[in-house]
């Protein structure tokens, strides 16, 4: 897959392209299911395949106080719309500036004009441009006009009585409610977290006999405060762990942390960084009576968490 960073990069209209547009965070299978359909209608008519995402997340720019965490930052984003095989990504500064662009210019000049698309696929609640103009009433009369092929795709419906349907809205309640399996349902994998490998408070293995790697979160979802079986990719490998989320409430220590205790392993990893699959929730953070008390149940997780794990 190739990424273009910028419109202006885009140095003549593609043969045949077609086309999805979304910010695509979490990357689940929803999203899948539309990557899949560019791809196919793309073979169909011996065009190519282009995802069209943006950067930073439009709530970001739009709602600078009340914006969502992400599911997936950027570069995991981009690694993940890759797997799918879509042939080009391109990313687009999401400004205020570009949020002002209507859905005819936007359309007119950036879809057909620069990018040369051929077939347009979307979701059943799709809609773009300023004021959320192109919905799709307002594409089926466009797509009939600039001779452009509409493809409204199925929605993905994890249960089968069709009572839920994936979206990414869905899939951070679920993260934030702790159901890490519902959420591996909805995405089509693990929930991850990625960071580097920081110091911490020095305790976990001169107190408790337990070191840990510590993640500094910065935008991303973090899971419900508790402890959880975890997969951690490591150095190329994949290592069974138990990680705990929240505010080592033993210490009193009132400071969020994400550490993980990597089982079998005892190499030096600061300034690395790693990547936290959460697999399943264990139980809730709960304040001890001493530091024996609490190495007792890390070690009881530690047990829970290596019957869990399979690699």
């Amino acid at each position: 897959m190739k990424i273009i960073e910028g419109i202006d990069k885009i140095e003549k209209p593609f043969e045949n392209a077609v086309i999805t547009i979304g910010n695509f965070d979490g990357v689940h299978l929803g999203h899948q299911a539309l990557f899949h359909e560019v791809i196919e209608k793309a073979d169909k008519i011996g065009g190519v395949s282009l995802a069209v995402t943006f950067e930073p997340h439009p709530m970001r720019v739009l709602r600078r106080n009340g914006h969502p965490p992400l599911i997936t930052l950027y570069e995991q984003k981009t690694e993940l719309i890759e797997r799918t095989g879509i042939d080009y990504l391109l990313n687009i500064p999401f400004t205020k500036e570009f949020a002002a662009i209507s859905a005819q210019d936007f359309l007119e000049n950036i879809l057909i004009g620069r990018i040369g698309m051929k077939a347009f696929v979307v979701g059943g609640d799709y809609s773009f441009g300023r004021n959320r103009q192109g919905d799709l009433a307002y594409l089926r009369q466009a797509a009939q006009r600039f001779a452009f092929d509409l493809i409204v795709a199925d929605w993905i419906q994890p249960r089968s009585d069709g009572s839920e349907r994936i979206s990414s809205t869905r899939i951070r309640e679920v993260v934030m409610e702790g159901d890490m399996e519902w959420a591996c349902k909805m995405l089509g994998r693990y929930y991850q977290i990625r960071g580097t490998v920081a110091h911490g408070r020095n305790r976990g293995g001169k107190l408790l006999g337990c070191p840990t790697a510590n993640i500094n979160l910065h935008d991303e979802l973090a899971p419900k405060t508790g402890v959880y079986a975890v997969i951690a990719e490591v150095q190329g490998q994949r290592i069974k762990g138990v990680a705990n989320i929240g505010y080592s409430p033993t210490f009193d220590d009132h400071i969020f942390t994400v550490e993980v205790h990597l089982l079998d392993f005892d190499r030096n990893i600061y300034g690395q960084k790693i990547r936290v699959n959460f697999v399943r929730r264990i139980r809730d953070e709960k304040k001890f009576s001493g530091i024996e008390a609490l190495s007792a149940q890390i070690r009881k997780d530690i047990r829970i968490s290596e019957k869990l794990l399979c690699l």
